[in-house]
């Protein structure tokens, strides 16, 4: 009994990790490299016409901004955890500046498409799901968080409501959700030929709480340990790296994450040298365009292969020296419940 009560406890100090303690930041103008031949990976977030040219030496302008929470959901419980979401009540999608929602679970490649939870994800401390949510810029997300919006989400529009919540999260949760946040660069995305339908801007999806939802996305992600003396030369790498993901079939997003450390707010607490500084997220309509990109040219170039005159295929060799700490680690996601603007990611 006292465990449970401690479990209550925890969650009811973290259910505003995404309220806003301090004001709105400015937003500064979204950063646009011009798209050239070269292929380099240019955001492609504004017209041509506001292009900006960041100065070297500095971190790169964000082009979209990304609200994360990381949950723990105990073993047997992912079903009735995906159904609390499917059921919760929320208007997302017709707020101003939504771009994009998914909720992740953490699967492992081995395994065949909605068999369930990645086994080795209970052994990471963030979780085995992830909610991710892309907003157009910073000030959007903020009114979320401090509107009406947010507590009609979170269960907080009456007392009753609000305990209702908790002690459901304590009974599939170990311990509190973690939120992140993060600045989106080097955006790109495609417009959807159709996004998924919404009711007062939420997904309507039958849950029965026995059987996880169907996967509707792939999420690739690979996990970057950057010092910060380190950053701007991994950012200004990766602006400059060859990429041909928008002519690959069922390619949806891709964003390079870069932790926002300055966040503020209950339930968020400073990030640790164990957690990733960076994070390359790429968004596939399902697994077999993942796949097919992974066996194509288009990924080898992306990773220094090349054929050589012989027609072999070569590695080349790093331009520089490691700019991680630690080598990369990477993490595959299901996403379900996803809600698209008509624009795209």
């Amino acid at each position: 009994m006292k465990l449970f009560i401690l479990s209550i406890a925890c969650l009811l100090s973290s259910v505003q990790s995404f309220q806003v303690v301090a004001p709105p930041l400015a937003e500064t103008t979204f950063s646009q490299r011009s798209s050239s031949s070269n292929s380099a990976l240019f955001s492609t977030t504004t017209p041509a016409a506001d292009v900006v040219v960041e100065k070297k030496g500095e971190l790169l302008e964000r082009d979209r901004y990304i609200a994360s929470n990381r949950f723990t959901v105990r073993p047997g419980r992912e079903a009735k955890f995906e159904k609390r979401w499917a059921d919760r009540s929320s208007r997302l999608a017709s707020l101003d500046g939504f771009r994009y929602f998914q909720l992740m679970r953490r699967v492992s490649l081995d395994d065949e498409a909605n068999s369930g939870i990645d086994p080795l994800s209970s052994t990471d401390p963030f979780g085995n799901y992830v909610s991710f949510t892309i907003w157009h810029q910073k000030k959007h997300f903020n009114a979320w968080r401090a509107g009406d919006a947010f507590r009609e989400a979170h269960g907080g529009t009456s007392l009753f409501a609000f305990v209702t919540t908790m002690v459901s999260s304590a009974m599939v949760l170990t311990g509190a959700p973690k939120p992140a946040f993060y600045d989106g660069l080097l955006q790109q995305s495609v417009i959807p030929e159709s996004v998924p339908e919404t009711v007062d801007g939420w997904r309507s999806v039958q849950a029965d709480g026995t059987n996880i939802l169907p996967a509707e996305s792939f999420v690739a992600m690979n996990q970057f340990f950057v010092p910060m003396e380190n950053a701007v030369a991994f950012e200004e790498r990766w602006a400059g790296r060859t990429s041909k993901l928008k002519e690959c079939d069922g390619f949806v997003s891709f964003t390079m994450l870069r932790r926002d450390v300055k966040a503020k707010g209950h339930g968020i607490k400073p990030m640790g040298e164990e957690e990733p500084t960076y994070t390359s997220c790429t968004v596939w309509k399902d697994r077999a365009s993942f796949d097919g990109w992974r066996n194509s040219m288009a990924f080898k170039e992306a990773h220094g292969e090349k054929k050589s005159s012989g027609g072999e295929e070569k590695k080349e060799k790093p331009s520089g020296p490691p700019l991680w700490s630690k080598p990369p680690v990477p993490v595959f996601f299901e996403g379900t419940l996803v809600i698209s603007s008509q624009e795209g990611a």
